[in-house]
């Protein structure tokens, strides 16, 4: 009874140490100079009164406003309850500002780094009630490579929520938005702004000069009586602004560049492996999880190539599709491709890994580059559990110096088999010409039946049991009747394909049953006897 106290009050210290968490974060890390940032801070911890103390932030911060949320949510028939507190500071100085630690009664939020540019803003156009402005991260590019195009649409009045921006559209140009529009302050000649910013990524898909087409925003303000009621909001004129058109210069693929290897324009690129079980031994027959990552700052993950498949000698390898994702980030997208392959080894000893490499262009500081994986060695033991297995070559070696009775022992063992087996051929000579034999085990008959029963079941886990057995009594092996008869090796490449590979495959056991049933006999292997009918007479006229 007392340790189940102890578990139930670890339990609870533990759930009270989650709610009492305070998790801070912001809605972007970098910022031009004059812009607000909104910080947000979360609570679980419904036992928590009052807000968070915020003097910590005046003397880098102001703070423009503060607002509290409260939600109520039920997952599984659990409810939580979430306090959020969302905070707009306007930084005071420029470059690496921190926002510290704030503090909620006993719990504490992490630091985080903000990078505040400075920025220079046309004093005339931002006399404007509302305007936009267009900028992109590089001038000149290279094909196929990543270019960020900002626009930001300022306004010091309000408006309505009939606003508007034409779509972004660019010949021979690939465009994807980077996550929804952002909305913050920024302070321009001691007026207070308000932003809409929306940031996309170009891949341009031919070199020369780009053309980014000005953009329109049309929006209706929101203008003030001057009358009796100067209060009172009074619709105005739809006001319509544009950006100016940005050139790009689009650079062709280095001639230095390897033509047979797939164009990757990148800021950067990594390969990376991870194996399930973590293991470097496994069994023959056993399934080790390969998945191979590929990362790349810069490009989308459709633009990322298949990786170099895993070929050895003595791998049979099943792939699942690959999984391809994309992240966002101040810098732009993220591809990233994951290839995940089941490896089943066929035989014992080590089986060797090719080294995997990609070849990449480093876009920012304009040179080739190349990624890579080593070789790796796999350490394969034998399986006592499958009767098919091709041991490697041993290392080992019989010493010159072993002595002669294992010999001497086996000459003798050789002579009493001998004599005992002529014994039982002159027993054999005064029995019937016709006697079943009783049988110690399963018959070959009946284990064909359950190896029938399971294909037709399409049950690949019987199946494979109800094969192991049947081969066991069989004059070769598995794998040598699969070496000579190609439909039998097929076959089973199929049942080892439903056993191994993680998505699963629906396995079909006709193709299986009808390769048992025609394989051919081996011409120096006699056919073992099932039917004692059809056995020749031992005396024969």
């Amino acid at each position: 009874m007392s340790r189940i106290s102890v578990i139930l009050l670890s339990l609870l210290i533990a759930l009270q140490v989650e709610a009492a968490e305070l998790v801070a974060s912001v809605d972007r890390t970098r910022l031009n100079s004059g812009e607000t940032v909104e910080l947000t801070l979360e609570t679980r911890d419904v036992t928590q009164f009052g807000k968070p103390d915020l003097s910590p932030l005046d003397a880098v911060f102001e703070v423009r406003d503060t607002r509290q949320v409260n939600r109520l949510t039920t997952i599984d028939g659990n409810t939580q309850a979430t306090t959020r507190w969302i905070i707009t500071l306007l930084p005071r100085q420029n470059g690496t500002v921190e926002i510290p630690a704030l503090h909620l009664g006993e719990a504490q939020s992490q630091p985080i780094s903000l990078q505040v540019i400075q920025s220079e803003q046309n004093a005339a156009t931002s006399l404007a009630p509302v305007f936009i402005d267009a900028s992109v991260d590089e001038n000149s590019i290279y094909v196929q490579a990543q270019v960020i195009l900002t626009l930001r649409i300022y306004h010091s009045v309000s408006l309505y929520d009939d606003s508007s921006l034409t779509p972004l559209q660019i010949p021979d140009a690939r465009i994807e938005q980077l996550g929804e529009s952002r909305t913050y302050e920024k302070l321009i000649n001691g007026v207070r702004h308000g932003v809409i910013e929306m940031r996309y990524a170009i891949y341009p898909q031919k070199s020369g000069t780009l053309i980014i087409p000005a953009q329109v925003f049309s929006a209706t303000p929101v203008e003030t009586s001057t009358g009796q009621d100067a209060s009172a909001p009074r619709t105005g004129k739809q006001t319509r602004v544009s950006s100016s058109e940005i050139s790009l210069t689009v650079k062709a693929r280095p001639a230095d560049y390897p033509a047979d290897q797939p164009w990757l324009p990148a800021r950067s690129l990594s390969l990376s492996e991870s194996w399930n079980p973590d293991t470097p031994q496994i069994k023959v027959g056993d399934s080790v999880t390969r998945t191979l990552t590929l990362k790349a700052d810069g490009l989308s993950s459709a633009q990322l190539p298949p990786l170099p498949a895993t070929e050895a000698n003595g791998l049979r390898r099943y792939p699942d599709q690959p999984q391809l994702s994309n992240e966002n980030s101040d810098r732009g997208l993220i591809g990233i491709r994951d290839e995940r392959e089941a490896l089943v080894p066929t035989r014992s000893g080590n089986i060797e890994l090719p080294a995997l490499e990609v070849v990449w262009w480093n876009t920012h500081e304009d040179h080739l580059e190349h990624s890579s994986l080593p070789a790796r060695s796999l350490h394969v033991l034998i399986n006592p559990e499958l009767a098919v297995d091709t041991p490697a070559s041993s290392d080992s070696s019989i010493p010159s110096s072993t002595a002669l009775w294992p010999w001497q022992l086996s000459t003798l063992l050789l002579a009493c088999t001998t004599l005992l087996g002529f014994g039982l051929w002159w027993r054999a000579r005064r029995q019937p010409a016709i006697q079943r034999a009783a049988q110690s085990g399963p018959s070959p008959r009946s284990l064909l039946d359950d190896i029938k029963r399971a294909c037709q079941a399409n049950d690949p886990q019987a199946t494979r049991q109800a094969l192991d057995a049947w081969a066991r009594q069989q004059p070769e092996t598995l794998a040598d009747m699969a070496a000579r008869f190609v439909p039998l090796s097929d076959a089973l490449d199929g049942l080892n394909g439903a056993l191994y590979s993680e998505t699963g495959q629906y396995w079909q056991g006709e193709e299986l049953w009808r390769a048992i049933g025609t394989i051919p006999p081996a011409e120096h292997i006699q056919a073992p006897v099932t039917d004692p009918s059809s056995l020749p007479p031992l005396y024969p006229k």
